[in-house]
């Protein structure tokens, strides 16, 4: 499926490349696939990740390799490949996206560019400005900023190739938490469950599009949580854990806790995966992102009121601020190619930025809802000492039940999220029918 998309990808994104190429004064563009670098003072290599530009034309891996992109040409797609006996050197053979570029191949970085004939308005996207320059790029055609605005924007809509992608990325993720979920109820270790994640999902860890997320109890309460400890027998896993398909990554969180924990905390974990589903109900075009983002809030208001963790619920609670220590994090973000995908916050396909209310100022989409997004949607509730600190001693100490919440401190947290595509009337959750 993923194959037989691939060609009308490649033309979706010409036509996109070439209106964004003439409305910034260019006739066309070369981009990088990314340069490798090594650490300071070190003779290691940090993992090398593609230029996301790159990447969002091809799979093929690894750094040097330049696409350029003309109006009314096939795409030359020139890749380097070293003679080298330190790294395996696989050869090309015959991939599926091979026959939409006119592939030349070439020993090293220098050699690249003298494959390429390149016009006076030639832009250049990626990290390596000296090559380009010496290649006869002018300066100001160097990572423009308004063709780079205008390739960000475009890469808020996903074609169906990019779609299907993403979903085939879910389902690999999918089976990774369902072995995880076993694994945990099993009286694993964080770092056991990770173990159990990686060989389900059939990767490797510098595989993974982000370092996993396996928390038992009270780290849970660590949003970016990223140790493994080889403590066993948690009574709550929250594991944020995602896997790639040709470069995109899903990004999938769950919460799940064994029968003899806090029943309180067992309950707000069933609040959250129903209240999360009612969010996602809610996606459709026109739908500002801000405004779900704010419904989260009411909702989990609402539910901690339910639960008896706070005294007041609804607008009440949100005029007092009282989810905010609970619920620090933004509702979601864009997926794709980057797994926080970019132009979350752009105003327009030429720039700007539309940021986020001051008391959300974590919350990475500022953009209505439109055809073709891929993003996320994941509440979380979290029992975070050093957020309910002030709190405690504040005016408002009394609208909070302490001693429920220290009960359910020691639980850490819950998060629940899915990855959606926004369709021309509502939405498909991508996530739902493989976990």
């Amino acid at each position: 499926m993923i194959a037989g998309l691939y060609g009308a990808h490649v033309e979706e994104r010409r036509r996109r490349a070439e209106a964004a190429c003439a409305a910034a004064g260019f006739d066309g563009m070369v981009i990088h696939s990314g340069s490798p670098f090594t650490y300071y003072a070190d003779d290691q290599d940090a993992p090398f990740r593609r230029t996301p530009h790159f990447a969002a034309w091809t799979p093929l891996a690894g750094p040097h390799h330049l696409l350029h992109v003309r109006p009314g040409a096939k795409p030359v797609l020139v890749r380097v490949a070293p003679e080298d006996y330190w790294y395996e050197q696989a050869p090309l053979g015959t991939p599926y996206w091979a026959e939409a570029f006119e592939i030349r191949e070439t020993p090293d970085a220098a050699a690249a560019w003298k494959e390429l004939k390149l016009s006076a308005r030639t832009a250049y996207v990626g990290d390596a400005p000296d090559a380009a320059r010496a290649a006869g790029v002018a300066e100001a055609a160097i990572n423009p900023k308004e063709l780079l605005a205008r390739l960000d924007w475009d890469r808020s809509y996903k074609t169906p190739y990019e779609v299907a992608c993403l979903e085939a990325a879910t389902r690999k993720a999918a089976r990774g938490h369902l072995a995880a979920k076993a694994a945990f109820l099993g009286g694993a270790s964080e770092l056991e469950i990770h173990h159990a994640y990686v060989v389900a999902a059939g990767c490797v860890d510098h595989e993974l599009p982000y370092g996993s997320i396996v928390a038992l109890d009270e780290k849970g309460a660590i949003l970016h949580y990223e140790n493994k400890r080889s403590t066993r027998n948690g009574r709550v896993l929250l594991i944020d854990a995602g896997a790639l398909e040709a470069g995109y990554g899903s990004d999938i969180t769950r919460t799940w806790t064994t029968h003899d924990c806090d029943p309180t905390f067992v309950a707000l974990v069933e609040g959250v995966d129903r209240l999360q589903l009612e969010l996602c109900r809610r996606v459709k075009p026109g739908l500002k992102y801000l405004d779900l983002h704010h419904a989260a809030h009411g909702m989990i208001a609402d539910l901690l009121h339910e639960l008896g963790v706070l005294k007041k619920g609804g607008a009440a609670a949100l005029e007092a601020g009282l989810t905010l220590p609970f619920f620090p994090h933004g509702l979601g973000h864009f997926l794709g190619i980057q797994v926080h995908d970019v132009a979350g916050r752009q105003t327009a396909s030429e720039g700007g930025v539309t940021p986020p209310p001051a008391h959300y100022p974590y919350l990475r989409t500022t953009r209505v809802v439109e055809p073709g997004m891929c993003f996320t949607v994941e509440p979380g509730v979290y029992f975070i000492p050093m957020l309910l600190r002030a709190y405690r001693s504040g005016p408002k100490a009394d609208l909070i039940d302490w001693s429920l919440v220290d009960r359910l401190t020691p639980c850490g947290g819950v998060r629940i999220e899915d990855n959606l595509v926004v369709t021309a009337d509502g939405h498909r959750n991508l996530t739902r029918p493989c976990i």
